[in-house]
């Protein structure tokens, strides 16, 4: 367990990811998070941030600096997009088994129906505001291909929340790298980067009216979703 916190902290250390792979690294990271279970974990806002700190102080692969900027922005979205369909696919793939199963304690069809419902209707919102939610970002492109999302709709959505999340984040870096306060206080930064990011949308979860989903047709199916 100390090993994998201190594998954490080395994620918003920018000597130690320059050190170690780059943001090539921090591509890899962002496919992952957006893409497979296992990287739920990982602590995308905060390295985004980051690898905007580390754009602004290293001139590679190009010299000219809002080319280097265009670049790493655009790979590590790409890494986003792709990281997102292999959630989707997943979801896709292994959703005819949920339909099928039966009720258990822990496991209720009419949930995956209430899902179903709400991707219908603001499923392309959900794709989007994901993107800036740790943990959600992970999922909701696998429950969107659990419940049939339809595939072009996903695929827009998913562009359009993946280039507002790592643009306007890695910006913010960018813009702040050079900043000695910021540099000298990156934990605190990026604990209210989190929090700003993540407030809004917790509010409206907690605080917000919620209008019950209708009750799913009879002989709705797999299929239909």
């Amino acid at each position: 367990m100390h090993d994998f916190l201190e594998f954490l902290k080395h994620l918003i250390d920018p000597v130690w990811i320059h050190a170690h792979g780059g943001l090539y690294l921090v591509a890899l990271i962002v496919f992952a998070e957006t893409g497979l279970f296992v990287g739920f974990f990982l602590p995308g806002d905060s390295l985004l941030f980051v690898t905007g700190m580390l754009i602004a102080k290293h001139k590679a692969p190009f010299a000219s600096d809002p080319v280097n900027l265009l670049y790493w922005i655009c790979l590590i979205t790409i890494c986003g997009i792709i990281g997102n369909f292999v959630g989707y696919w997943f979801g896709k793939k292994s959703g005819h088994m949920l339909f099928e199963r039966k009720d258990t304690w822990l496991f209720k069809k009419k949930h995956l129906y209430q899902a179903k419902a709400f991707y219908e209707k603001r499923g392309g919102t959900a794709i989007i505001v994901a993107r800036f939610l740790p943990i959600v970002r992970t999922f909701a492109p696998i429950v969107g291909g659990i419940v049939g999302m339809d595939k072009k709709k996903f695929l827009f959505y998913n562009v359009v929340g993946c280039i507002a999340w790592v643009g306007s984040i890695v910006l913010v870096g960018y813009l702040l790298g050079e900043n000695e306060w910021v540099a000298n206080n990156l934990e605190k930064v990026i604990i209210g980067l989190v929090l700003v990011t993540t407030a809004p949308v917790l509010f409206k979860m907690i605080f917000g009216k919620h209008t019950p989903p209708p009750p799913p047709a009879e002989g709705d199916s797999a299929g239909n979703a």
